[in-house]
Formats: structure tokens, sequence, C-alpha cells
């Protein structure tokens, strides 16, 4: 563009020059001025016409330069402009906090666990990941209020993930001297359980009944606590409710959970790298695609499936979940159905994501494999995972599961914008859009499913007129991570505002920050730690560092 308007301009002095050297021959080489006395022919009427005719091309001369740079100024006018969606771009930015920050600092008078205890708890976390993550905050509330020691939990990863790593089970994933360190105020914690005399004590097993009221624990678990020395509690998954009449114990949950339950240093160094890769190219975001087996299987939307894959879900439902008669077509038009790859990457493309955006999938084995797959690569080809980006061919073979899965959490914990796929009975979406929510109200991307379906079964039935249009609209009424009231059957990891959340400035004293403020204080002790003295204020006023780190 610039080319073509100097081009005009440098065209218009060189029509100038060649006009006043036209009209300087005309008039004797000089000026229309002096030279008019030395010649008589330019007085009377020969030159009042030469006189004219100079004039003449002096204003064409002009008009020449002013058409040029109308051209050049069309030409810039014409040439393709880029646009960017202000819907769109408001979600790589955080959502507002409405001066809202995390704080899981105890706002009453929270004494320091006593020096003898009642006895010592052990847990076994069984599930995933996250699932085991939420039992571990349990186990330590539940610790909390028995006055007991709490042995390091057991990760039941030799059931879930088939892999050889329960022999190395907590310190294989966590950073375990954090882990104790961090809540040595709130609970006594051990490696082991310590020996009786010769032989190690022998706990008591017993089973928590599914989201146990608090009183269980102070009753019937703190009595065989109490006669045995130690309780073994197995299987430890959902067993205390999630929405307890006790805020400071709430906060106690945020600050295992957002706080002591650090990941090993490996795991953040390989996610960083990961992330630092990815933002290489600009923004990216991280997609949970729950599109597996057992979520199938469980949602129980098989007829989109050939009939061998659908024997397959079947038989997995049949094997792990309780018997249920399953209406396809009804369940679809309400929203119960995972969403397909397609689906999702329509969404996107709806909202104005273009096929230039990359993307970080965290995800188990697609059920159906390339068949499903191939549609979403078409519309956004830039796909990644932590193998393609690199990071986990150095890890051992035999915690690549569960290895895999951290490293996932943290890529998608620390990226710009998060989009779970499915809000069912997913571990991993569900405390990732806590732990966002807590560390610093990052975008998040919650599909409306209910509200999407039949969008997406007119556009099936060849009806596809304002497809977008109506996909926008729906999309773009979500909240995207800023705080909000939580209301069932939203999780408190899922959401733990308002109990672990205060606000600058409060007109509420209840709401109202406390002088110390957890967050700034672990975050000071992990760079001291890791940095020294000297190169901490530099990363304190970086916030990439602190999300990075924690």
């Amino acid at each position: 563009m610039t080319s073509n308007g100097a081009s005009a301009i440098s065209y218009g002095a060189q029509t100038t020059r060649r006009v006043g050297e036209s009209a300087g021959k005309r008039g004797g080489g000089g000026g229309v001025g002096g030279h008019q006395k030395h010649h008589p022919r330019y007085n009377g009427g020969g030159g009042r016409f030469d006189g004219v005719t100079g004039k003449l091309y002096i204003g064409i001369g002009v008009l020449l330069i002013c058409t040029f740079i109308l051209f050049s100024c069309v030409v810039i006018d014409r040439s393709p402009q880029i646009t960017i969606d202000p819907q769109l771009e408001r979600l790589w930015s955080k959502p507002d906090s409405g001066n809202w920050r995390p704080s899981s600092t105890p706002r009453t008078k929270w004494p320091s666990p006593p020096f003898v205890s009642n006895g010592f708890v052990l847990v076994r976390c069984n599930g995933g990941l996250n699932q085991q993550r939420s039992a571990i905050c349990n186990a330590v509330v539940a610790a909390r209020i028995m006055n007991a020691t709490l042995v390091l939990p057991e990760l039941d990863t030799d059931n879930f993930w088939h892999d050889e790593s329960a022999n190395k089970g907590f310190k294989g994933i966590y950073d375990v001297e954090h882990f104790i360190s961090t809540l040595r105020y709130d609970v006594n914690i051990v490696k082991k359980l310590p020996k009786h005399g010769r032989h190690r004590m022998t706990p008591f097993q017993l089973n928590p009944p599914r989201d146990a009221p608090l009183t269980w624990y102070t009753t019937e678990a703190l009595k065989k606590m109490k006669k045995h020395g130690a309780v073994y509690l197995t299987p430890f998954s959902h067993r205390l409710s999630e929405e307890i009449d006790d805020s400071e114990l709430q906060r106690l949950r945020c600050r295992v959970n957002y706080h002591a339950l650090r990941f090993k240093p490996q795991i953040i160094k390989i996610s960083n790298n990961i992330v630092r890769q990815l933002r290489e190219e600009g923004h990216f975001i991280a997609l949970h695609l729950r599109f597996e087996k057992d979520m199938l299987a469980f949602a129980g939307c098989f007829d989109i499936f050939n009939p061998q894959e659908q024997k397959i879900l079947k038989d997995y439902r049949e094997k792990h979940f309780a018997p249920k008669l399953l209406d396809y077509d009804r369940r679809r038009a309400i929203g119960k159905c995972p969403l397909t790859p397609e689906e999702v990457g329509l969404i996107l493309r709806s909202m104005g994501f273009d096929n230039s955006t990359r993307i970080y999938i965290a995800a188990g084995e697609i059920f159906g494999g390339e068949r499903f797959m191939a549609p979403f690569k078409k519309l956004f080809p830039r796909l990644e995972n932590h193998n393609t980006v690199g990071g986990l061919e150095n890890l051992e073979e035999e915690s690549r599961g569960l290895v895999g899965s951290a490293v996932d959490y943290m890529v998608c914990l620390i990226s710009e914008i998060f989009m779970p796929t499915y809000d069912g009975p997913s571990n991993f979406a569900n405390n990732l859009l806590g732990h966002r929510l807590y560390y610093g109200f990052r975008t998040t991307i919650q599909p409306d499913r209910k509200s999407l379906a039949p969008i997406f079964i007119n556009r099936e039935q060849v009806h596809a007129e304002k497809f977008e249009q109506q996909v926008k609209k729906i999309m773009f009424n979500e909240k995207f991570g800023g705080p909000h009231q939580r209301v069932f059957p939203e999780s408190f990891y899922t959401n733990s505002w308002p109990e672990c959340f205060c606000q600058v400035s409060a007109k509420n004293n209840a709401n109202k920050c406390p002088k110390d403020n957890v967050v700034e204080i672990l975050e000071k002790q992990l760079l001291q730690k890791e940095y020294g003295e000297e190169e901490i204020k530099p990363l304190q006023q970086s916030n990439e560092a602190k999300y990075e780190l924690e």
C-alpha cells in the first residue's frame, strides 16, 4: 500500500516538472514574468492565448496529482482489513474479578494440631488422578476433625491405570515434603504408620458411607480409631460430603488442593516447557476432549457407533455401571450425550476461532479413533498433545499414565482458555474449573449441551440456516470463569467461591480480605526456596511466574 502511494506522489512530481518545462519552452525559458518584455509576440492576442495554455497545462498537472493520490487512497481502502471480534478478543484475557481474590487463610481462631493425637488415619484413594486429589483433601479434613495423625495417603494407581506406579504412589506424583510442610499448622502427617513394638500397628479397616457427614467421622470412625489406634478407610472416593456447614474446613480443603498438593519438580518442568513451546506462536486453547470409552458407556449414547463399537460400550457399561433403560434419541435431545469431536470443532468455529488456532488436547484414547477425529482436524489442523509437543519421552515407562495426566492438568491450568467438553462425572474437568477460578479467574468455555442439542439435531436434518449465529448466541451467554455463586449440582471442587475468596475494599466485613494472605506467603516461600532472595522481585512482578510455579 505504501509503495502505491509513493509511486503516485513521485509520478505527480515528475508530471509537474514536465508541465513546468513545457510552459518554460513556450515562455522563452523563463517564467511568465520578465521574459515577456523581450518578446513582442507575447503582447496582444497571441500572448494571451499562450498564457492560457500554460495555465491549462498546470491545471492538468494538478488534476493528475490529485487523481493519483485519490487512486492510491482507494487502493488502500480496498485492501483486506484484519478485524478482531470484540467478543472473541475478551476470551483471551481474564474475566472481571469484581475485586475478588483467592484466600484460604483462616478467618477465625485456628489452633495448631495437638502434640498427642487420638490415633492414625490411613486412606486408599481410588479412581483417577483428580478423584484421588479430592479424596486427599477429604482425608486431611477427616484427620483434622478427629484430632488424628494422617499417614501419607495411598494412591490406587494399579486398578485405574493398569501400570506399575502403585509402588511409588503419592511420592511418584507429588512433592511429599512440600505437602507435609504446607499443612503443618493444620494436621500432623507421617510418611508411614509407626511400629508397635517390633511390628507395625494393624489398623482397623472401615468402609465409609458415600458422602458421609462430619458426624460419622467424629463418632463411628473416631470410636474405632481410639480402640485400635489406627483406622484404614477404604475405598475413600467421595466419602465425605462436599457441602459442609463449616467455612474454615472448606478453606482447609482449598489449602490442601491449591497449595499443598504440588506436583514433583520434574512434572512442573515438563509442563512449563510445553506451555512455553505452545506460546511461542501466540495464544492456545487447552481442550479436555471427553470422548472416551468409559464416559460414552456411562452416558449410554451408542447409536452413532457401528455394531462392533456398540457391543464394546454395552459390555463396558454392564460391567461397571448399574442397569438402566437408555433412550438415545431422548438423551441426545436433552444434552446428556458427550459432544463429538466434530461438534466441538463446530462450536469453536461458530465462536470465531479460525483454523490457525492452536489447540492442546488433554484426553485419553478417543473412542472410534480417526473416524471421529478427522472432521475436527479438518476444522482445526493445529492440534497438539503432551506427546507431540514433547516432554514425556524421558519419564519412567511405568508411571507414564499418572504423570501424563498430571502434565495435562498443569498445561490446562496455565492455558489462557480451557474448554471441557463434558461436565458429567468428570473429575479432571471439574477440578480444573475450580483451580482456574482460584488462580486468577482464568477463562473457561463451558458448552451448554442442553441448549445446543436441538441446534445440532436441526443441522443434521439439513436445517443449517443460521446455525453459527444460534451457536454463538448460546456460547457467549456463558460466565467464562468469573466469580459466581455455587449452585447445585456444581461441586465445591468446581467452585469454592465465596468460602475460599475475599474481596478487596469489601463493603461487607465478612468478605474482607485478612491481613495475611496465604497465597502471597506460600508464593514467597516457594520463590525463596527455589530462586533465592535476590531473584524474587522480578519473578513476583510476573503473574505468569506465580501461576506456573504454583
